[in-house]
């Protein structure tokens, strides 16, 4: 248990033992040497450091189509999508006459929502889909203790990243409207790793580098009433994952519905080096997808966990009655079912076959009782095939 004043309860984690910094953010929010380089190329930035990401006021259109079709203040060629862009570009023709590991990581498309012309522009909001949810937030909260804390949570004015408004309160333009910026901003990256892979073109390092595009989390987008991540709704965690082998011309193109997790992205990158994969590894080559192969026993399910204690504020434990360690869920998801278990809340459980966007909890029901004990039990036996042993 860490004393109250900790520092490492308010502050995010440095870098891991082994990797060399080619630049970071210094801050939990701001990317500063990206501000700083605005500022030399002579744009005016804000008394506020965080604004330079907002869109700019009185922006023409953005009172029809939505506060978030404003662009910020800066080129898409002065963003901080293309400015890690262009410090991977420095650093890979820097080191270029030598092997090199670079871990490039692009902030966007996080809130808050504002992408630069002419990504602000390139997803009309009338021809996208409207969010899954119930009727009303209320509605979506009787579902569970924890949900329902959780959409009062967000309900919360300025809750969402850089939009100061109620987020739920928005009318179904505006959120129409922050899903196009959303998809621009994924363009904008798009663009981005375009650049750096025509760079490995140029230089003949495309045909020698193994190439993994994944993200960390995914964004409910206002599926449920939720926004940002989190919580146990696929939308959060089901996440894209791209990988170039240059070796597996045979399998060019190839795409895998199998479950894969974040934790197999080490294993392969050892397993195509050709070094020993640490026994302690929760996760697997990917390699044998990668050339083709299908391997003859793989995970039959997906497993994640989520923490939602509040050590600063204290309003989850607060609000659900709970001691900070009991502030957490796991995860068991199948084809078929998925099992949400909590430390000390009810269980969920969705039938996935007939309610594919998890809107009736069944754990309670009669006739799935022997599924619901089977699944506990699954994910009892996956976390301790998994725990720790010394």
């Amino acid at each position: 248990q860490l004393p109250p004043a900790d520092p490492a309860l308010t502050t995010y984690g440095g870098v891991l033992p082994g990797f060399k910094v080619g630049f970071s953010y210094q801050d939990a929010e701001l990317l500063l040497p990206w501000l700083q380089e605005l500022q030399r190329k002579g744009y005016q930035l804000p008394e506020k450091l965080f604004d330079a990401y907002l869109g700019q006021a009185d922006y023409p259109g953005a009172e029809e189509r939505g506060h978030s079709y404003a662009a910020p203040l800066y080129r898409a060629a002065d963003s901080d999508t293309a400015f890690t862009a262009e410090q991977t570009l420095d650093y890979l023709k820097l080191f270029s006459q030598q092997p090199w590991f670079v871990h490039s990581v692009f902030l966007r498309p996080h809130p808050p929502l504002y992408a630069p012309e002419p990504y602000n522009a390139m997803y009309p909001p009338q021809q996208i889909a409207s969010p899954v949810r119930a009727k009303h937030p209320e509605i979506e909260g009787k579902q569970h203790p924890f949900l329902r804390y959780w959409l009062l949570r967000q309900a919360e004015p300025g809750y969402y990243h850089g939009h100061p408004m109620n987020i739920q309160a928005l009318p179904e333009h505006e959120i129409c409207q922050l899903k196009a910026s959303y998809y621009g901003l994924i363009s904008e990256v798009d663009a981005n790793l375009g650049r750096l892979i025509e760079h490995l073109k140029a230089s003949g390092e495309y045909d020698e580098t193994l190439i993994i595009f994944t993200v960390d989390h995914g964004e409910m987008l206002g599926d449920h009433w939720l926004w940002n991540k989190g919580g146990y709704f696929d939308a959060s965690y089901h996440i894209p994952l791209i990988i170039r082998d240059p070796r597996a011309d045979s399998a060019r193109g190839r795409q895998v519905d199998a479950f894969t997790e974040s934790v197999d992205i080490m294993p392969t990158i050892l397993d195509w080096l050709g070094m020993d994969v640490p026994a302690q590894c929760d996760g697997v080559s990917l390699l044998p997808w990668l050339t083709g192969d299908t391997p003859d026993r793989w995970r039959d399910a997906v497993h994640w966990e989520y923490d939602f204690r509040d050590p600063v504020y204290q309003l989850a434990e607060q609000t659900l009655g709970l001691s900070s360690d009991q502030c957490t869920l796991n995860v068991i998801r199948d084809e078929q079912f998925k099992y949400v278990h909590f430390t000390h809340l009810p269980p969920l459980l969705f039938d996935l076959s007939r309610d594919p966007h998890e809107f009736e909890n069944v754990a309670e029901d009669p006739a799935y009782q022997h599924i619901t004990l089977r699944y506990a039990q699954k994910l009892l036996s996956l976390r301790m095939t998994h725990s720790e042993q010394v």
